[in-house]
């Protein structure tokens, strides 16, 4: 019999199974306050929803042994979308939902063999809204949301954001035959692979220049002008990120417009954010989402409401974060109630019902206590908050 986890699933303790609860429902109060509802996507799909039409790579889906194509969620947009598409068709536009689950995704393991990565996720989705205001309010929910987690300054967050059309007309100027792998180049941030493209050398620097242009959205869009004009993209997320700049200066987040930024979905097409934090040895990423239209527009009937944008919470990255801020538990500890004798255990149990009565958590000692101090000694070993002894 096998005494250990999958390989890469992991058994969590008590205190972190309360910890995650705690941040789920921090969040879950932000998100209502801005009028999302709760929905509860399936954590079974179909391999063509999980895939989101060549977004999601089938590496990255742990498939299931069925008599049709399917597999686990690797998030819980696509669901989302789907079942907003479909089952939600009728409902008013804009739609405002909200979720929280377990994502599965499969990658390769040292030896070879599958690995699959549990994820707790928590996050929203914003479904029917085109307009760059679905783009602000998602940026300001985010903020909103962090601002409830218990960030401490030393963790310096930081919202990272990219555009998905910015990045597009960027590489306008680049060879068609050369632009997926410059695309690759830029967003995985490898300068010996763009060195090595077969580009005019004019050409190749400034895109090794746009590799390292990344900072304080104003200076980074200027830089940006000179290399595009006055397009309508760069107004537009510029409108956006000054309606965000005085929210992320209050809940001491830095901005940083970075054009060469994608996440590891290719879910989106436009707007693209990530919110990272620096954890005690290197950089830790709590959040990401942007806007992904296309995605909608698979499921919708002609492409009616064909708008989607939207984020997700990491949280167990986030409690692994904030581990040495955090209490173990947010609940008190039970009392722990003892009887004499075998005989007085009903007595015991009717004083627990008391206490529970009052809102007050309490647990039954299985075996007798002579005195007081053997159930103060028996509390203490179970990390009890003190014992009521019957000595009836």
């Amino acid at each position: 019999m096998a005494l250990q986890p999958a390989a890469g699933a992991r058994d969590l303790n008590p205190g972190e199974v309360d910890s995650n609860r705690r941040l789920c429902e921090l969040l879950a109060e932000v998100y209502r306050l801005w009028g999302y509802q709760e929905v509860a996507p399936p954590t079974i799909e179909r391999m063509d929803t999980l895939e989101a039409g060549g977004a999601i790579a089938e590496r990255d889906v742990v498939r299931l042994a069925a008599d049709e194509p399917l597999g686990l969620r690797p998030e819980l947009t696509a669901s989302i979308a789907r079942a907003a598409s479909t089952r939600l068709a009728d409902r008013p536009r804009p739609l405002r939902l909200w979720a929280c689950g377990t994502t599965f995704r499969s990658s390769m393991a040292e030896g070879g063999g599958q690995r699959v990565s549990e994820a707790l996720q928590s996050g929203v989705e914003l479904l029917g809204e085109p307009s760059a205001a679905a783009d602000g309010e998602l940026m300001h929910l985010l903020l909103a949301a962090a601002a409830t987690l218990g960030l401490h300054p030393r963790h310096r967050p930081t919202l990272l954001v990219g555009h998905h059309g910015l990045l597009d007309a960027l590489l306008e100027r680049v060879p068609s035959a050369q632009r997926a792998a410059t695309r690759r180049a830029l967003t995985e941030f490898d300068p010996l692979g763009l060195e090595a493209l077969a580009l005019p050398d004019g050409l190749r620097q400034r895109l090794g220049a746009l590799l390292v242009l990344r900072g304080e959205p104003a200076r980074v869009l200027y830089e940006l002008e000179q290399w595009l004009g006055p397009v309508p993209l760069l107004e537009s997320l510029a409108t956006t990120l000054a309606s965000v700049a005085p929210a992320a200066e209050r809940h001491g987040v830095r901005l940083q417009l970075d054009p060469t930024f994608q996440p590891h979905f290719d879910l989106y097409d436009g707007l693209v954010l990530k919110l990272v934090c620096q954890g005690t040895e290197a950089p830790v990423a709590i959040a990401s989402g942007g806007r992904y239209d296309g995605l909608v527009a698979r499921f919708s009937r002609a492409g009616v409401g064909a708008a989607g944008t939207g984020f997700g919470f990491d949280i167990e990255a986030i409690r692994d974060l904030l581990a040495a801020e955090a209490p173990s538990s947010s609940a008190p500890a039970p009392w722990l109630v003892a009887a004499t004798t075998e005989a007085g255990l009903g007595q015991a149990l009717a004083r627990i019902a008391e206490l529970h009565g009052r809102g007050e958590a309490a647990e039954l000692a299985s075996r007798p206590c002579a005195d007081q101090a053997e159930a103060d000694r028996l509390a203490a070993e179970r990390g009890c908050r003190g014992a009521v002894w019957l000595a009836g």
